[in-house]
């Protein structure tokens, strides 16, 4: 029997050459036009604003640094090489506990909360294959499913025999579906949306209260006013990838559409330039193309689930998602500051005290 591959520690290094190739590309940006007043998608001026900032003002050396401040690994799974943050709680005996992030986002999700959740946890931030430092992705197959299995492994080979799944945004799919594949060690999954649509039975629209109405009409909105991201990347995401790959204003513009607007620039940037450096824009986008094409399951999870949503997010609604999760024991808005999709960086002591209380009922 072949021993597993070896975990390698890893430092992020960006050549200084990237560095420099990267400000004579933002110094030639061609803007486009708009029509003032017209919403067809991100602004001008937030481009400009952002392209600004990232050529005079955002320090990746700093950001760099600030990463590297954790320890970093790489490993082998499934032929895919993946990386993730390690942080052992100060406690032996802390409850593991694996974070995963979405697209456009990566692990600086994650970032402001590895402080407080180190804690209680010991923490794995694994970089979603094709993302980041686990990318490009070499074959097809990187669905959520095949995602989910990856994570089993690596946590079996860190020696992990019970931990919790948290995750935002892509991470909200994958966290639960980890659950469902390795229930014997998922403890509990926590996530700050729970993706579960309308089957098209008539019966599901029946008596819906006033506020699952308003969480379909929110729903409603996004797609035929947001959604175009989602058919483009599910549909041709290589067709994308040429503009993004090339020019990191086409990036930030591309990627801005669902960062918050009230987000920190810096954040905005931090991702962006992750995905540039490691040269991930177009292989990050594949797991749409991969998901929409993979048998979704049948039955629903019945791993301990927490929900906790923010205002002017997702809309999840309850009766669709105990349709696809059977044990579901917490379901809760965030209260304010949470607001937005990405709650571990913009309230990560509001989010970060209802994973840790969540998890702390399980045992």
């Amino acid at each position: 029997m072949s021993a597993a591959p070896a975990i390698t520690p890893f430092a992020i290094d960006i050549p200084q050459a990237d560095l420099d190739d990267l400000q004579a590309r933002l110094a030639l940006t061609r803007f486009a036009d708009e029509i003032p007043g017209a919403d067809q998608g991100v602004s001008v001026e937030r481009v400009k604003r952002l392209v600004s900032r990232w050529r005079a003002g955002f320090d990746w050396r700093a950001q760099e640094a600030r990463l590297n401040a954790y320890p970093h690994f790489t490993t082998e799974i499934d032929g895919q090489n993946i990386h993730f943050i390690h942080v052992r709680s100060a406690d032996p005996d802390a409850l593991a506990l694996i974070l995963t992030h979405g697209w456009p986002g990566t692990i600086a999700e994650y970032l402001r909360a590895i402080e407080p959740l180190s804690r209680h946890f010991h923490l794995v931030i694994p970089s979603l294959p094709g993302y980041g430092f686990s990318g490009p992705t070499r074959e097809l197959g990187w669905n959520n499913q095949r995602i989910a299995r990856a994570w089993a492994e690596l946590m079996a080979r860190l020696g992990y025999e019970r931990y919790g799944a948290a995750g935002n945004d892509g991470g909200s799919m994958i966290s639960p579906e980890l659950g469902r594949i390795d229930p014997e060690h998922v403890v509990g999954v926590h996530v700050t949306q729970l993706f579960s649509f309308p089957s098209g039975d008539p019966a599901e629209f029946a008596d819906l209260s006033e506020e699952e109405q308003a969480g379909l009409a929110v729903l409603d909105w996004f797609w035929k006013e947001k959604g175009a991201f989602n058919i483009l990347q599910a549909q041709q995401p290589q067709t994308l990838a040429h503009a993004i790959m090339d020019s990191p204003a086409g990036l930030v513009g591309w990627l801005a559409q669902l960062f918050d607007e009230d987000l920190d620039d810096d954040f905005v940037l931090l991702n962006a330039a992750i995905h540039w450096f490691t040269g991930t824009a177009g292989s990050a986008l594949r797991l749409y193309w991969e998901n929409a094409r993979a048998e979704q399951p049948k039955e629903p999870t019945t791993v301990p689930i927490a929900l906790a949503m923010a205002e002017g997010d997702f809309a999840s609604i309850r009766r669709f998602a105990e349709r696809d999760h059977a044990n579901i024991v917490s379901w809760k808005t965030l209260p304010a500051p949470a607001r937005g999709h990405y709650t571990a960086h913009s309230a990560t002591e509001t989010l970060t005290t209802d994973m840790t209380t969540f998890f702390s009922t399980l045992g």
